[in-house]
């Protein structure tokens, strides 16, 4: 699987601040068996962003792209804006899947306003800003998120069980 990371952060982007999430999300998806194939620094807000993700996916460049920050309430946190602008096809399990395995840690899960969804035959999935939350999240998904890919990219055409029950 070809991976792309973008890390949206104002505070990075201007050099004031060390981007750890982009790494961890680069090593843990490494530690998978899968190929980062792209990483960048971007500022908050909608138009950085959206044109990357347009880029990414219609050049068939990536089959999965990893956001990381921008999904809270600041006002400068557009990473879902950019991302609806950008998918053709939502996939909100994956954020709800996030939430709730989130939920059980903390109760500021509820807080997280992430998104996903499908442009061409890339998957985007918005993961929270902070390390620990990106580990967290980024662990509960990357098995089930394996298999989809597979499907998306024709790789694999079936999801039902093919053994027999007795």
């Amino acid at each position: 699987m070809r991976v792309a990371i973008l890390t949206l952060s104002d505070s990075g982007y201007a050099g004031t601040r060390e981007d750890t999430s982009g790494p961890l999300i680069a090593r843990m998806v490494e530690q998978e068996g899968h190929q980062v194939v792209y990483t960048q620094l971007l500022p908050d807000g909608i138009e950085p962003l959206y044109t990357t993700l347009c880029q990414l996916c219609d050049e068939n460049r990536a089959d999965l792209i990893l956001t990381t920050g921008g999904t809270g309430f600041s006002l400068r946190d557009l990473t879902p804006e950019a991302t609806a602008q950008a998918i053709q096809r939502p996939a909100p399990g994956i954020a709800e899947g996030m939430r709730y395995h989130s939920l059980q840690i903390t109760p500021k899960a509820m807080l997280s306003r992430a998104t996903a969804g499908i442009r061409a035959q890339t998957l985007i999935v918005n993961l929270p800003g902070s390390p620990k939350a990106v580990g967290e999240c980024l662990e509960y998904i990357l098995p089930p998120l394996a298999h989809g890919l597979e499907i998306l990219t024709g790789q694999s055409g079936n999801c039902a069980r093919t053994e027999e029950r007795t």
